[in-house]
């Protein structure tokens, strides 16, 4: 259907374009920045306007609509955000009537600024309201704005088929789940994206089911905290947790990989964990952010549990899946953190022996507990040196992760060509690595092959078909 463009920078931006250029109707282009979710959403927001005629295009001066869904995360996803405006904007004095669009997370903080500042935004739609985009697209080319950020607590897009943006036509995220009830200090996720509600298990059993029958063998659940899932029928007659689902995705086909993402320690149970060892096609990876190492720290980002808690999940995952890859989030830096909570989390880190983690330094968002109750008093000087000290510690352990896979031969789904060479495909093993080899005439995206690793870097297994 589309093409995907993905741009990564070192901290982890994201940038997704969707394209199927129309030579008929009007136009939209869409770019996503930051999570998973926010992809899986602009998924959502395709499929609504394709319902009403509209078709992708990734050449912006062709575009009648442009979008951009957001992420309040971190300062520098909202400074991207606004670059992108300018360039916006120029497009818009060249192509008068072409309309804008805020959605998502950002949206939702900042409805008034974005009216009032960015004088060029039509639309502003919160992550719960993108049903209204007709409508107010409607509003905005009235010459009106189009504003709808209203937070539910029922909405799960259950009965929308997402138009996937993703080119492979293998790989494919399916939601379970929106909003979060944690409300960790340092996280603007419960007031941009709502309240925690689950969607039924039907309709994503039927998502999978008909993702299978499409070509795709392999589906990562989303949730801002999957394992905390749980939905219960009208009469209360039958409950469905994480667990439950996750068998009775896994039961679709054999041949479709399920992942998930993302996990709580607060929550990830040894139910769940069973789940996974009993099922041969729920890979053996598992994402789980810590944050930091310190007790202290993870009291006052109000995690809910301390590093003895954390470090004995870990112990459990080992024990029950001990092929089971962990990766995490980390954030160095943190209101209040000393070199000795540094150190801690320095500590975590080699211990977990994260296969990869996603590092950041603390970006206080407004609003959050964390810029309510505590003083942002770590220099930037000393953020950046923790958190290359952080990189530093995982690279080191991704490197050596990866070399004791070499001699080992993985199943790996292929996924697309390597993106250095055409000669050679690309493709994950159960325990999410890349793994790149050279190709072969009779296998194609889809296939599974099995890959004996040769070589490795500290993000990379290199290996060749064994069969």
């Amino acid at each position: 259907m589309s093409v995907q463009e993905v741009l990564v920078d070192r901290q982890g931006e994201v940038l997704v374009q969707s394209s199927s250029p129309s030579s008929h109707g009007k136009r939209f282009y869409i770019e996503s920045y930051g999570c998973a979710m926010n992809f899986s959403d602009s998924e959502i927001v395709a499929s609504i306007l394709q319902e009403e005629s509209f078709s992708a295009t990734t050449d912006l001066e062709q575009a009648d609509l442009i979008l951009i869904n957001t992420c309040s995360i971190r300062e520098k996803a909202e400074e991207n955000v606004r670059q992108r405006l300018r360039v916006f904007e120029k497009i818009k004095k060249r192509k008068p009537g072409t309309l804008v669009g805020v959605l998502g997370c950002m949206a939702e903080r900042l409805k008034e600024k974005l009216l009032e500042e960015e004088k060029l935004v039509d639309i502003v739609v919160g992550p719960d309201a993108y049903r209204d985009l007709p409508k107010l697209i409607g509003t905005a080319s009235d010459g009106e704005k189009g504003v709808n950020v209203f937070l539910s607590r029922e909405e799960t897009y259950a009965d929308i088929s997402p138009v996937r943006l993703d080119s492979n036509g293998v790989t494919a995220f399916i939601s379970i789940m929106r909003g979060c009830d944690n409300m960790c200090s340092f996280c603007v996720v419960p007031y941009t994206r709502g309240r925690e509600r689950s969607r039924d298990p039907y309709s994503i059993i039927a998502e999978a089911s008909d993702l299978f029958s499409r070509g795709y063998r392999d589906v990562t659940l989303l949730g801002q905290n999957v394992d905390s899932y749980k939905w219960s029928s009208p009469d209360e007659t039958e409950k469905v947790n994480f667990a439950d689902l996750l068998r009775r995705t896994a039961a679709v086909d054999p041949l479709l990989r399920i992942r998930f993402s993302t996990s709580h320690p607060k929550d990830i149970t040894d139910e769940v964990l069973h789940t996974i060892a009993a099922h041969r096609n729920i890979c053996n990876y598992i994402h789980l952010p810590v944050q930091s190492g310190s007790s202290i720290v993870l009291k006052r980002m109000n995690r809910t549990y301390d590093r003895e808690w954390y470090r004995e999940r870990v112990e459990r995952i080992r024990t029950l899946l001990p092929d089971c890859a962990i990766s995490s989030d980390i954030i160095a830096g943190f209101c209040g953190e000393t070199e000795e909570d540094h150190r801690e989390t320095l500590e975590m880190i080699r211990f977990a022996d994260y296969s990869m983690s996603y590092m950041f330094y603390y970006s206080e968002r407004p609003g959050t507990l964390a810029a309510k109750k505590y003083p942002d008093d770590i220099p930037y000087d000393t953020k950046k040196r923790r958190l290359q000290e952080i990189v530093d510690c995982q690279l080191e352990i991704s490197l050596r992760h990866n070399q004791a896979d070499i001699g080992k031969t993985f199943e790996v789904l292929i996924e697309g060509n390597s993106k250095k060479s055409d000669a050679y495909f690309k493709g994950r093993n159960s325990q999410n690595k890349m793994v790149v080899f050279p190709k072969r005439e009779d296998l194609k995206v889809g296939d599974y092959v099995m890959v004996k690793v040769l070589d490795a870097t500290s993000a990379t297994l290199k290996g060749e078909i064994t069969a």
